[in-house]
């Protein structure tokens, strides 16, 4: 390994806005998602992703790759997710390993009410902020940089479970 390529400063200029933006960004989403709601904004992605899926269900392999959490870290928020009657699990009939989480109709009606709101913040905070060059530029980059990781192998323990993108 070589000498490491340091940031310039226009590189260190982007690279501390994104990560400023993203860790403000989540902690006000956060926020607002438990105040409106009563939910982290981890555990509304979850229910997100559950309501788009077939069936509104997920192995809980796949369902951690795609909200990009531990297993155990999922394990833990789905089962707080289902004591609130949000999620339920089942075991795979075919696979005695596999579980699956799925999005109870309380759940769905949760998520329903949360989104009006999780999507005006969103946009009051980074949408409407950009102007559409920005934004599609700042679209392009980060689909770019998420491609290129996901085509370098960096699935960590999803490999096999994300689903193609296209």
């Amino acid at each position: 390994m070589g000498r490491p390529r340091w940031l310039n400063a226009e590189e260190k200029r982007a690279w501390n806005a994104f990560l400023g933006t993203y860790e403000l960004l989540n902690r006000r989403l956060d926020q607002q998602l438990k105040q409106d709601s009563g939910i982290s904004h981890l555990q509304y992605v979850i229910l997100a992703r559950l309501s788009g899926a077939p069936d509104r269900e997920l192995r809980m392999a796949e369902l951690a790759c795609a909200v990009s959490n531990s297993k155990s870290g999922l394990t833990y928020q789905v089962g707080q997710l289902e004591q609130a009657g949000l999620v339920r699990r089942r075991a795979c009939e075919s696979d005695p390993r596999a579980v699956y989480a799925g999005l109870t109709d309380e759940g769905m009606a949760l998520l329903e009410r949360a989104a009006p709101g999780h999507v005006a913040l969103v946009r009051e905070l980074l949408i409407d902020v950009l102007t559409p060059d920005q934004l599609s530029a700042l679209a392009d980059g980060l689909g770019e940089a998420n491609r290129r990781m996901l085509a370098d192998g960096d699935t960590g323990d999803c490999a096999g479970e994300r689903p193609a993108r296209g």
